[in-house]
């Protein structure tokens, strides 16, 4: 059996950071998703998927995701259920995410203010392994690919074709 999603999609807000009482990091946003097709009026239509991140990974994503950002992530669909106030059985589908990749530079002005942020580059990713450009498990890596303002000078003969 598998339970694996990948979405790429903006943040509705910014994510909302918690502690558990044993002291777990866990952080939740929403991510608009927009639809592969227009509606009958041509509108293009987009659905929010609720969030969910543990530890370093919701830790990270506090810090560095922020309202309007693009973003992926990887992660399962988890459906969990409790009774309200009423007595009557709410049921919660949201996705958990393991691995979450920052697609847009911070300072690339999608702010509303307009300001910039410290940490993760386009393409930056955040998860609890430590892969290449990975900004969980507790150690941060310089991204090779960062935009540092300079022209990249590519010849003919560092290309494979």
């Amino acid at each position: 059996m598998l339970n694996r999603v990948i979405l790429i999609g903006r943040l509705t807000r910014d994510p909302e950071l918690r502690y558990t009482p044993a002291g777990v990091a866990v952080t939740q946003f929403t991510l608009a998703v927009d639809r592969p097709f227009s509606s009958n009026q041509g509108q293009r239509e987009a659905d929010f998927i609720p969030v969910v991140t543990w530890r370093q990974l919701a830790e990270t994503c506090a810090n560095y995701l922020r309202k309007g950002r693009l973003a992926a992530v990887e992660g399962r669909i988890q459906v969990r259920n409790y009774d309200n106030n009423e007595g009557r059985r709410v049921y919660v589908t949201e996705v958990i995410a393991d691995n979450v990749r920052f697609l847009e530079s911070p300072n690339s002005g999608n702010r509303e203010d307009g300001s910039g942020m410290g940490g993760s580059s386009g393409g930056g990713s955040s998860s609890g392994g430590g892969n290449r450009g990975s900004y969980g498990g507790g150690r941060e890596q310089q991204d090779p690919f960062q935009d540092d303002g300079r022209p990249i000078d590519i010849s003919d003969d560092d290309l494979p074709f």
